[in-house]
């Protein structure tokens, strides 16, 4: 990293630190506005049911109501991640497919007679069979969830690469296992929650608690068959997203169809229960993989076939479906691979995008059995891992461009971490208790670069006494990116991180932005906001030349001041120089703009999985260690070590802070979250069943980062904190593999589970 910065890779304090700590940060359900009514969703209580009336007259005649809306209300929009195939309407039209699907939604004067309104809603359904089991829907005599997808299938992906079948035939060893992931909450604490208002010239106005604010501006033009430029959303803080926040729901959109009719402000805040049963989950699979090898370790071929639960509506799941195949080709060398998906429809809840996108399904199945050849194959799981390990300038078979990359010293290290707590364990201690280390190993993509809008854009104005305003169109969901990109802000023009202002995104005046998502935002957004910062520091050099008899090239901004390159005496303060350019002649508005995209990517076919998704990726090695408690079944993590290659840092404490929270995700991912349904209906929608990890469950987590400086990323820096969870969890499986000797191929992993495997091992 080069001398000298003065934000860049400090451990500087989050913009929104203060004010989230303080409570004074106002979320979507803190919003509150004059007039402003309370909606409340009715939702379905069958997996599967034809919907033949709905009476809701009593509800309309109960005072305090001033409306209500059913899906014969709207103008029959179906969203979907593949436009030309949407099938989810936000509220039911002919059928319901899962229990908490939106039938109706009421708006009154409170909460409670909104509740009241609910229970005098009539329905009347005629129950149809209902299917849960992604295997069984996909029998040719199976009810269908959506009558056009024969079999049940949402989609399908078939990728090949090379000669998988010679392949396996010039091997010396070949492995196949059956793996299953459980179906999971994201986890975020702030539910979800939505506030719309609709002036008399008609302009909808809309706050919600949204990852991808502009997936919903488009998607409620849509919905509501009104044009983009009539409505405005505007971006309150988040509490969290981790992909659940992403689309449009039937909150967002039942909002501002209520606030329609009525004429007033509607607010809907749904409680954590309905999120628990009635919104997004990861998406549960079954995955039989095929894995063969030279006895020298070298990874020759790998055969996989898929099969996701989408649960009842399409939502993202091509895109899922797509990731879930194609990175099994990261991050190791492999001339050879095949993958056949399916994403199956079934009467549960949607699934979408989570927290490594599909990447962590299908890498925990890779990972977990690469341990398990190892173990038979008599080598050294770490050996293998760093013989078949992926490098700079290399392109994967489906044509993935490796640029920088740390992956090798990523192993490297992770070795002399074992060695080290192989050396410094406890010698004595209960016998019940075993010890094992485990490895998992990644590589992820760094923003997408996929069909559609792609492209970040930024705004910067500096005000007359030198502080600054930035503006994107991109959300911190808690991540930390405000400060990331502020911090970028702040290096270009030679301010402090202080002296910049961060703008919510309001689609009146920020740049239009997918939104976050794929690890994009610290670099395609940081990569926008730092054209714009060089924007206005062009223009100001032009001026600081004029009154310093300089070259405008040989103009420099550090710590608040402008100096000639050379002669830092030469120089006057930051603040001096904007009223300079403010105020002398015409006088200027200081505004930069900046716009970034990827280029020269050859974006992915779907269909073939051929293409390069990002300018460049990130690549780590996970290494836990375990406790099996063999009398109880328990298994705990001790500590982690994550070393991973994120690049530059931009901000060390908030880049630790993601790697902290994807670590002790994972934890829950691999031995206590799962949602238990018993014919479709959750029976666990409260934290307090699902199991999420608490501090209790926190463990000692050791971060190191190998520095790699990405030449495209914004000050050399790549992503982190979302790619590392795909190796939290196989880490985990094979430090229980390496501590009881017994491999697990389903997660998670409860005590009773290990109770009936060291039975059956022992033979008693």
């Amino acid at each position: 990293m080069e001398d000298g910065y003065v934000n860049i890779g400090k451990r500087l304090p989050r913009v929104d630190g203060i004010i989230k700590a303080t409570g004074e940060a106002k979320y979507a359900a803190d919003l509150s506005m004059p007039g402003m009514l309370h909606g409340k969703i009715l939702r379905s209580p069958y997996p599967h049911a034809r919907i033949i009336n709905i009476d809701a007259d009593k509800a309309k005649r109960l005072p305090g109501v001033r409306a209500v809306v059913t899906g014969n209300d709207t103008i029959g929009f179906k969203a979907g991640g593949i436009s030309a195939r949407g099938d989810e309407p936000y509220l039911a039209l002919e059928k319901v497919r899962f229990i908490g699907d939106g039938v109706a939604a009421v708006a009154a004067i409170d909460e409670e007679t909104a509740e009241e309104a609910l229970e005098l809603i009539e329905v009347e359904y005629q129950e149809l069979p209902a299917v849960v089991d992604p295997v069984a829907a996909m029998n040719e005599d199976s009810p269908l969830v959506h009558e056009h997808a024969p079999r049940n299938i949402s989609y399908k992906t078939d990728l090949s690469y090379g000669d998988v079948d010679k392949a396996f035939k010039k091997c010396d060893y070949v492995r196949e296992d059956h793996f299953e992931t459980a179906s999971i909450r994201h986890g975020f604490i702030e539910p979800h929650a939505a506030l719309a208002s609709w002036d008399l010239s008609g302009k909808l106005s809309f706050w919600g608690s949204k990852q991808s604010p502009y997936f919903t501006y488009r998607n409620m033009a849509k919905a509501l068959g009104i044009t983009l430029s009539r409505i405005r959303i505007v971006q309150p803080f988040i509490g969290g997203g981790f992909g659940g926040k992403n689309e449009m729901f039937d909150v967002d959109f039942s909002s501002a169809l209520l606030s329609r009719k009525t004429g007033k402000p509607v607010r809907i805040v749904v409680s954590q229960e309905e999120v628990l049963f009635a919104y997004r989950q990861r998406h549960p699979t079954i995955i039989d993989i095929k894995t063969g090898l030279k006895k020298d370790g070298t990874i020759m071929a790998v055969d996989a076939h898929i099969i996701a639960d989408g649960g009842a509506y399409l939502s993202i799941g091509a895109m899922s479906l797509y990731l879930m195949c194609s990175f099994l080709c990261l991050p190791y060398r492999l001339p050879n691979m095949r993958a056949r998906g399916y994403r199956v429809y079934t009467n549960t809840q949607p699934s979408c995008a989570m927290r490594g996108h599909g990447v962590p399904q299908s890498r925990f199945a890779a990972e977990v059995q690469l341990d398990m050849a190892a173990g038979e194959m008599g080598l050294d799981p770490m050996e293998i891992r760093l013989k078949n390990a992926l490098g700079p300038h290399e392109t994967t078979p489906n044509g993935f461009v490796i640029t920088s990359c740390g992956f090798e010293e990523s192993i490297i290290e992770g070795k002399k971490v074992i060695e080290k707590w192989r050396k410094d364990r406890p010698k004595d201690g209960d016998p019940n208790i075993k010890r094992g280390i485990g490895v998992g190993c990644y590589g992820f993509v760094v923003g997408p670069r996929v069909a559609g809008h792609n492209t970040a854009g930024a705004v910067i104005k500096v005000h007359e006494d030198g502080g600054v305003s930035l503006m994107t169109g991109s959300t911190d969901s808690g991540q930390g990116s405000d400060t990331a990109l502020s911090q970028i802000a702040a290096e270009v023009l030679g301010v402090r991180l202080e002296d910049v202002r961060y703008g919510m995104v309001d689609s009146d005046i920020t740049p239009v932005d997918p939104g976050t998502y794929g690890s994009r935002v610290t670099f395609i957004t940081g990569n926008a906001v730092r054209v714009a910062a060089e924007d206005v520091k062009n223009q100001l050099a032009e001026v600081a030349a004029k009154t310093l008899e300089a070259n405008p090239r040989d103009i420099r901004f550090k710590d608040r001041r402008v100096y000639v390159a050379g002669s830092p005496e030469r120089g006057i303060s930051f603040p001096r120089l904007v009223k300079i350019a403010q105020y002398s002649g015409a006088g200027k508005t200081l505004l930069g703009r900046g716009y970034w995209a990827p280029e020269g990517l050859k974006v992915v076919n779907l269909e073939t999985g051929r293409g390069n998704m990002s300018a460049t990726y990130s690549f780590g090695t996970q290494v836990s260690e375990v406790e099996v408690n063999t009398e109880t079944g328990r298994s705990k993590v001790i500590r982690m070590a994550m070393l991973h290659d994120c690049g530059t840092p931009i901000n060390e404490m908030a880049m630790e802070g993601q790697l902290e929270g994807s670590a002790i995700g994972g934890i829950g991912h691999t031995l206590t979250e799962e949602i238990i349904r018993k014919d479709g209906r959750t029976m666990n929608p409260s934290f307090l069943e699902y199991r999420m990890p608490t501090a209790l469950d926190a463990c000692n987590v050791e971060i190191l980062h190998t520095d790699t400086y990405d030449d495209v990323g914004p000050f050399g820096a790549k992503e982190s904190g979302e790619g590392i969870q795909v190796s939290v969890v196989p880490s985990i499986v094979n430090a229980i593999y390496d501590a009881v000797g017994i491999p697990f191929k389903k997660i998670p992993i409860t005590p009773l589970m290990v109770l009936d495997a060291l039975k059956d091992k022992s033979g008693k």
